[in-house]
């Protein structure tokens, strides 16, 4: 496929903004994967180019929060031991087996509840614990479990990851934000080397669309750890509607023009 200067007007800007966002709070592939799309590209060449560009945005986003000392580097490394297998076998089965509307009807149930949830606990801060064995665990199946989620949906990834680390894994939402970035590296990884496999990536467009991401990530992840916890809850918060409003779009639209 042939790339020209509209559609590196269209998808590099958005990128940009969209591993920003990501690197905060989850949630940027609801920007950067409308972009590929609006730029021409078919949806698993727009699917597999998308990944090759956010895995250079949650690599500089992953190295900023290690420089500061927002990552707990050990029970990342669980959630990237269980993100890596979940996502490639998710993507492999979305690309073989199943429909993607199964997945756009269980998210349009559940994201409703995790909304409402967040409105309620916007402001809350869960007991910051200590990293045990147990901890350890409920990382490596958080990292697959969302890792899966990301191989096989994909939009509010990394707000998953916090939520869950803030929830179940006793830790504080900055280090919960720079905690979820390996994990979300490694799922984004895993499947993009199924993209590969099947050819699905355009490098003339994803090549300069890391670099925009790479640099969206860096001040995106330094704004998180500027602004702190509550910045960031609100910014998951709008990223888990943003969701909701573009699952009811692809939900009825088709049925209205039909």
């Amino acid at each position: 496929m042939e790339v020209t200067f509209t559609m590196y007007l269209i998808v590099l800007p958005l990128v940009f903004l969209a591993a920003f966002i990501d690197a905060i709070g989850g949630g940027g592939g609801l920007i950067s994967l409308p972009a590929y799309y609006l730029a021409g590209l078919p949806p698993k060449l727009a699917a597999g180019t998308n990944k090759m560009s956010a895995c250079f945005g949650s690599f500089t986003a992953t190295l900023t929060f290690l420089k500061k000392g927002k990552l707990l580097l050990l029970p990342s490394l669980f959630a990237v031991a269980g993100a890596l297998p979940g996502a490639f076998i998710a993507t492999e089965i979305v690309k073989k087996l199943l429909s993607e509307e199964t997945v756009r009807l269980i998210m349009f149930i559940l994201l409703p509840l995790v909304a409402v949830f967040m409105v309620i606990r916007r402001n809350k801060e869960y007991p910051v614990k200590p990293v045990t064995r147990k901890t350890m665990l409920q990382c490596f199946f958080i990292g697959l479990g969302v890792g899966f989620y990301d191989g096989f949906f994909g939009p509010g990834t990394g707000t998953f990851y916090i939520l869950l680390f803030t929830r179940f894994c006793g830790m504080e939402t900055v280090s919960a934000s720079g905690s979820a970035k390996p994990a979300n590296f490694a799922s984004n990884v895993a499947s993009l080397t199924s993209y590969l496999f099947g050819g699905h990536v355009l490098f003339a467009l994803a090549l300069p669309a890391m670099v925009c991401s790479s640099i969206g990530g860096i001040l995106g992840s330094r704004m998180a750890i500027k602004k702190g916890a509550k910045f960031i809850r609100y910014i998951m918060l709008i990223v888990v509607f943003m969701i909701l409003v573009k699952l009811v779009i692809d939900w009825f639209w088709p049925n209205l023009l039909s």
